[in-house]
């Protein structure tokens, strides 16, 4: 039962989801305001949740002093004293947990963002070595791109600024579309095998 009654909630609730989308009726829309009331109200247990995990998981790595625990170490206080600063001195301007936000939590997301930079450049830089013609069509496209949103672009020649954008919105475009509707239909058919009982390893197994 601990595994049938979850399932039962779940196709129930994307059923009535699915009739919501489809059925614009005045109880169908009731019943999703009421759900999103509930969602909110819901919210803070996964919050809870994700803590109590966080802690589970690095406290035991610093407890059996596994290898880089003082990163967890780290972790865990950051943790503590952040949400510490945030319920006693507020999130106001000027509280010491907006400086830790504008001098610990921004710099780290941008120097996330930077490091993507350079996984992104090495790539692309591996996709664009022209071994074949189709990579040499798009290494030839992708510097076309390139030069025609840069003013240099306008001062090599005045028509490849017109050729990037012809690329962006016809062949690009059309790449995008098609990988759009093969993520949809995808999702559609992962959620119709959860909705029916097929896929069942969220549940913690597959059968």
């Amino acid at each position: 039962m601990k595994r049938q009654i979850p399932l039962m909630i779940v196709m129930i609730l994307g059923f009535l989801f699915v009739i919501h989308t489809f059925v614009p009726h005045k109880i169908s829309a009731d019943f999703y305001d009421w759900w999103q009331e509930w969602a909110k109200a819901i919210s803070p247990f996964a919050v809870v949740l994700g803590v109590i995990s966080l802690g589970m998981v690095h406290g035991t790595k610093i407890s059996r002093k596994a290898p880089n625990w003082q990163y967890s170490l780290v972790t865990v206080l950051a943790l503590v004293f952040t949400a510490a600063s945030g319920f006693i001195w507020g999130r106001q301007e000027g509280t010491p947990y907006m400086w830790l936000f504008k001098n610990v939590q921004m710099p780290m997301s941008a120097t996330m963002f930077s490091l993507l930079a350079f996984y992104i450049a090495s790539a692309a830089y591996k996709a664009f070595r022209a071994r074949s013609a189709e990579a040499t069509v798009l290494l030839i496209a992708a510097i076309i791109v390139m030069l025609g949103q840069v003013p240099l672009g306008m001062q090599i020649s005045r028509w490849i600024p017109d050729i990037s954008t012809w690329i962006l919105n016809v062949p690009n475009m059309a790449a995008k579309r098609a990988i759009m509707i093969g993520v949809g239909l995808g999702m559609v058919a992962t959620s119709l095998k959860i909705l029916l009982g097929i896929e069942r390893t969220y549940l913690g197994g597959g059968d």
